[in-house]
């Protein structure tokens, strides 16, 4: 129920917690700033097309992959499980060198990052898979299945990180 104002012009208490304003869409930038609220309406279509032009590339060699090397119905499907793997190791890699150890052109983080290895690494396949398996009566290869992607991925980053902040000089 709402608060209903007093005589006096006070909000009567409903007993019900405040209501917290909406946030924005990027909690980085202030809409009260014209530049930055333009950050949100405005984005660079050379930004846009790199992406697109490094998720085509990933894409196309994920695709190629799983061509050349498919998995049987009900079959482990190892060719997205190390697409993923070397993925997210992949991405950690370049994720340190851009952000710790390298000065990168601005564009390199979205065309490889975002682009060519978002493109790439393939996790909604992955459930996908999950789903065929269990639809064969492979659910036990598909829990496997599942938990060793989400597992070996992370291990896989985390490999990624250390490793090179180990070998990368800076």
């Amino acid at each position: 129920m709402p608060a209903h104002d007093t005589e006096s012009g006070e909000r009567a208490h409903t007993g019900a917690p405040p209501v917290a304003p909406p946030q924005p869409t990027d909690p980085d930038v202030d809409l009260h700033v014209p530049a930055q609220r333009d950050e949100l309406t405005h984005t660079p279509v050379r930004l846009l097309g790199t992406i697109a032009a490094g998720g085509a590339l990933g894409g196309l060699a994920r695709y190629g992959l799983s061509v050349a090397f498919p998995h049987p119905p009900g079959g482990f499907p190892w060719v997205t499980f190390g697409i993923n793997v070397a993925g997210s190791f992949l991405l950690a890699v370049l994720m340190v060198l851009i952000t710790e150890r390298l000065t990168a052109h601005p564009l390199v983080r979205p065309f490889l990052g975002v682009g060519v290895l978002g493109g790439f690494t393939t996790f909604s396949t992955s459930i996908v898979d999950t789903q065929q398996l269990v639809a064969a009566g492979a659910a036990r290869t598909a829990l496997l299945y599942l938990a060793g992607t989400l597992c070996c991925a992370l291990a896989a980053a985390y490999v990624g990180v250390v490793a090179t902040r180990r070998v990368a000089v800076r």
